[in-house]
């Protein structure tokens, strides 16, 4: 009778890994030289046009020029001068008053005519989303020329209608409210399609069970939408804090038909502007810069820090 032969075999080697793993780092390799050649173009753009003209500018600022003494190391002079300067101090307290009342306006604004939108759903809903955002596809400064021709006291609408009575929006008693109407209108629209995206992410279902709840339409957008969207009202906050505080194209734009209201000075970046281009202190100018920006990451850093995470609710 035959047996069956039980004896174990001897197996195979196994394969060595080696070669796999050599062939994922080099595929690796490959993708991530792949990923740093579609970054590369915008990597130079960054580089050249944002990182090195500001290497250059605060190199600058480190120096002052005179006709006496020519160029010298200044160190921080420039800097301590900067926050000593009336000038530029009188601009950091009329763009922080005008944050505190245009950034308010804005938000408001554009809340209002997001909530509304979000509870309309037919073909004029579309519509308005598309005219209230046109203004802010209009560029900064043709929208700065269209408000200057409207508020003109020779030949705007205003002038039209009123005569010699017309308030004259861009002189010194109404500048303010003359600005803040000019940024309400370029910027709501954009805040509003921030807030209206982050409303059409919420699920109808929280709706649906609110009103069985017995809420109502006002309890509905104040109760459940608004807090629900509290992460891109931050966005949009810092981005209209950082937005005012660098006040510029406006007031430069503005200035030929203000009659001298619009001073030299009004705002830092303003100022900065005139030292560069119109006195040749680009030194000095330099150094106003780079305080307005620390300026802004201050006013930016405690409001973060006042609106931070508190109980899982804010950032």
């Amino acid at each position: 009778m035959a047996t069956l032969d039980t004896a174990p075999r001897p197996q195979a080697p196994a394969a060595h890994p080696a070669p796999a793993r050599s062939r994922r780092r080099r595929r690796g390799r490959t993708q991530g030289l792949i990923g740093w050649a579609f970054l590369a173009p915008f990597a130079v753009v960054f580089l050249v046009f944002l990182v090195a003209p500001l290497l250059y500018a605060f190199y600058l600022s480190l120096f002052s020029k005179g006709l006496a003494t020519g160029e010298r190391f200044a160190g921080l002079d420039n800097y301590t001068r900067a926050f000593t300067d009336p000038a530029f101090l009188n601009g950091v307290w009329f763009v922080v008053r005008f944050s505190l009342v245009v950034i308010p306006v804005q938000i408001l604004v554009a809340l209002a005519a997001a909530l509304v939108l979000d509870s309309v759903t037919s073909r004029f809903a579309r519509f308005s989303r598309l005219m209230i955002f046109v203004p802010y596809a209009i560029p900064a400064v043709i929208g700065a020329v269209i408000w200057g021709f409207l508020y003109s006291p020779n030949f705007g609408p205003l002038e039209q209608l009123f005569g010699d009575g017309a308030p004259f929006l861009l002189s010194p008693d109404n500048l303010f409210y003359g600005f803040t109407n000019v940024v309400t209108w370029q910027w709501a629209g954009y805040y509003m399609i921030i807030i209206y995206a982050a409303l059409q992410g919420i699920d109808p279902a929280v709706y649906e069970a609110a009103r069985i709840d017995g809420a109502g339409s006002w309890q509905i957008a104040t109760r459940i939408k608004i807090p629900m969207i509290s992460s891109a009202l931050i966005l949009i906050l810092v981005f209209s804090l950082i937005g005012t505080l660098q006040f510029f194209t406006e007031p430069q734009v503005l200035t030929p038909i203000s009659n001298g209201a619009i001073s030299t000075d009004i705002t830092p970046n303003v100022y900065a502007f005139n030292l560069a281009f119109r006195f040749a202190q680009f030194n000095y100018a330099s150094a106003i810069s780079f305080a307005l920006g620390f300026v802004v990451f201050i006013g930016v850093y405690v409001f973060l820090f006042l609106t931070r995470k508190r109980g899982g609710f804010l950032k």
